[in-house]
């Protein structure tokens, strides 16, 4: 399996669910983790300052949001695939996470 990288966002299986994620923990920590905090990814778009739009742009084929107010942790043996990344967007995930401590 590769090792995922901030701001790519991999598929997930857990549970008997599989949903997209956007990886959050910083790329250099990720390969010495278990787990990588992770926000998930929802068909809700509710356009607030605490989730990040996606769509086919980024690997995803409908419009869709990643909730940094639910973000989880992730077993990084749960992420089985790829589906795309933040690319040049990626400096929003700073953005969001100030907005979600509000600082």
């Amino acid at each position: 399996m590769n090792v995922p990288q901030q701001g790519e966002i991999w598929w997930a299986e857990a549970e008997d669910k599989r949903r997209p994620y956007l990886i959050v923990t910083r790329s250099e920590a990720v390969p010495v983790l278990n787990s990588v905090v992770a926000a998930p990814v929802s068909r809700t778009v509710r356009g607030i300052p605490t989730e990040i739009a996606l769509g086919p742009s980024e690997g995803l084929h409908v419009e869709c949001a990643a909730s940094f107010d639910n973000l989880e942790p992730i077993l990084r043996s749960a992420l089985t695939e790829r589906a795309g990344a933040l690319g040049l967007r990626r400096g929003e995930i700073c953005e969001t996470l100030r907005a979600l401590a509000d600082c």
